[in-house]
């Protein structure tokens, strides 16, 4: 039976080894000042396309990490609707999507807002808006009470469970996280950036509600980076990364939980998280001007709204190939409605046709001149 981070006698008081992370701290704070200064150098248009596809993957990457699958349309209208950003027609948004789409939001825009215990309760009451957890009723808005048993992050078929963590018991959750918020709120003494880490590696650790641990806790780290920045504006996803090193990213936190209060590997790998973050910032931006550069090159052509709508989300990352098939269903038209606007799109060189004939026939954004 192994003893657990929150056993150790000098629980929470985490150490790290600031010669090891100093470097690569340093390094990850100047990507960060770079970054920001450039992206607030973009018209602000570009600046809000920025923003709106920066919290729409961290929305649905967040969720993606729990097994939960959003529609991008509902994330990306809900995101623009409170901001007041104005992208056309909107798609009316489910209820869950308008509760993770609250609490990334309340997180990043009222950044400098305490975090209480009644906030989080709101956080944990938006993400389960019916009571239920998939099929399962839970307690929301509240701590946990573990009254089906202790709270153990498992894995594996039943019989052959593989317990990868057991959290503080719920009698001990009210104190923990009354440690966890006094220190949050009263600015620790450290880099806020490493503040971001320890953040969510403590909240994680107390494990406080039923379920949506992960996505409140990766909440709290980009309120704290939206601290350490000091603008409400996100230009990069540490929900997306961490999506795609999902795999690392629980084996770390299995390891961390599983050591001492020497948390110095998980720093270090939520910096070089952090870095490679900026790496898919800038793609985004790429994206971005991409975007942009299309627009001024087509805007004059007079297309319908439907239309718009395909090159639009081909130009933000369309999954999979364009056909006939998927532009009827996405746009909910016709075949042969679908087949006479992309011909249409095709004729005004907006997008381009593959040679395949058929069925099998795509369409893509034409490349650089």
């Amino acid at each position: 039976m192994p003893t657990y981070i929150h056993e150790h006698s000098d629980w929470p008081n985490f150490k790290w080894d600031m010669d090891a992370i100093a470097e690569p701290l340093a390094a990850v704070s100047r990507r960060q000042g770079r970054l920001i200064g450039r992206m607030e150098a973009l018209g602000f248009s570009l600046r809000e396309e920025a923003v709106l596809r920066t919290l729409t993957q961290d929305v649905l990457k967040s969720s993606e990490i729990e097994g939960e699958t959003l529609d991008a349309d509902q994330v990306r209208s809900s995101i623009a609707r409170r901001l007041g950003m104005d992208i056309g027609a909107l798609t009316l948004a489910d209820r869950n999507v308008e509760g993770v789409v609250e609490m990334m939001l309340d997180a990043t825009q009222n950044y400098d807002q305490p975090l209480t215990a009644e906030r989080l309760f709101g956080w944990h009451a938006a993400l389960f808006p019916t009571g239920y957890s998939g099929m399962n009723k839970i307690t929301v808005g509240n701590w946990r009470d573990d009254r089906d048993g202790p709270m153990q992050v498992v894995s594996g078929p039943i019989g052959r469970e593989r317990v990868h963590y057991e959290a503080i018991a719920a009698s001990d959750v009210p104190a923990a996280m009354k440690a966890f918020l006094d220190w949050f709120d009263n600015a620790p003494a450290i880099d806020p950036v490493l503040a971001a880490a320890v953040s969510h590696l403590w909240f994680v650790t107390i494990h406080p509600f039923e379920d949506g641990n992960g996505r409140a806790a990766r909440a709290i780290a980009d309120m704290a980076l939206a601290r350490s920045e000091g603008t409400r504006q996100r230009f990069y996803s540490m929900s997306a990364q961490i999506r795609a090193e999902r795999s690392a990213y629980y084996d770390m936190l299995e390891r961390t939980q599983k050591g001492d209060l020497d948390i110095t590997r998980w720093m270090l790998w939520f910096l070089a998280c952090l870095d490679r973050a900026f790496d898919r910032a800038e793609e985004t931006l790429a994206g971005v001007l991409r975007k942009a550069a299309y627009w001024e090159t087509h805007g004059a052509q007079e297309i319908n709204d439907r239309q718009r709508r395909i090159v639009n989300a081909l130009l933000d990352g369309f999954d999979g190939h364009l056909t006939s098939s998927k532009y009827a269903r996405i746009t909910k038209t016709s075949q042969d409605t679908a087949t006479r606007d992309l011909n249409a799109l095709v004729a005004k060189g907006m997008l381009v046709k593959s040679p395949a004939g058929g069925r099998s026939t795509s369409y893509s954004l034409p490349g650089p001149a």
